[in-house]
Order: C-alpha cells, then sequence, then structure tokens
C-alpha cells in the first residue's frame, strides 16, 4: 500500500483535469476541494466522495461503503461519503467524472446549509 502523501499526490494527478483542485489536512487525512468547496477525503489509502440521496445508489452497486469511525461506545457511519473503488481511481476518465459529480454534489449541500443558516425575516 501507498503512503498517505503518495497517495494524496497520486489522486492529485488523477484528477488534474478537474480545475481548481486542492489537498488540506482534515482530521486524521486529507480533504479535497474544488473552488473552496470539499467534494473528497482520503482516510488511509481510501478515497471517499461526498454522494447525497441521488447519487448513493451509484456507488452502493459499485460494492461501495460509507465512510465508518469507532467510538468507544459505537460505530458511526457517515453516510454523506462513500469510498471510491479502486478500479474507479485507476481510470482516470471515470474517476474525474464522479469528482465533478460530487463537486455538483457538495456545492448544492453546502448552499442548502447556508440558506438553511440564514437569519429569517422577522
Amino acid at each position: 500500500m501507498a503512503k498517505l502523501p503518495e497517495f494524496v499526490a497520486f489522486i492529485l494527478e488523477q484528477l488534474a483535469d478537474v480545475v481548481g483542485v486542492t489537498s488540506n489536512r482534515f482530521f486524521g487525512g486529507t480533504g479535497l476541494s474544488a473552488q473552496g468547496t470539499q467534494f473528497a477525503m482520503m482516510m488511509g489509502n481510501d478515497l471517499y466522495f461526498v454522494v447525497n440521496d441521488a447519487t448513493r445508489p451509484k456507488y452502493e452497486k459499485l460494492g461501495s461503503q460509507c465512510f465508518a469511525y469507532d467510538t468507544k461506545t459505537k460505530r458511526v457511519q457517515v453516510k454523506k461519503y462513500f469510498q471510491v473503488p479502486v478500479d474507479v481511481i485507476e481510470d482516470r476518465e471515470a474517476l474525474v467524472s464522479l469528482a465533478r459529480e460530487s463537486i455538483d454534489v457538495a456545492r448544492k449541500l453546502k448552499s442548502k446549509s447556508v440558506a438553511s443558516n440564514a437569519p429569517r425575516a422577522p
């Protein structure tokens, strides 16, 4: 298995056709953003893209699982992030297509979140 810095470099190279992708530290891994919107994260040697109710079934059909972690008392499933299969990661065109879709989903989720947190008129 590649170490995280090499994996991050590989993913960034694979996503070179997506304008404005940057990486940053994100909890115990790395986050990927495009023009200020985080659309992916890498934990260990796994890449996860942001999904919604419309895109999640595609990932489930590919056999992907959502990001999950254990606390002292339970297993937490983060259904906003689904693992990108290795065969997709290795197929630059397929990865770029899923990344663009994930960026769109993340932007919509971000704008929905901003709108729901906006102050209401009296």
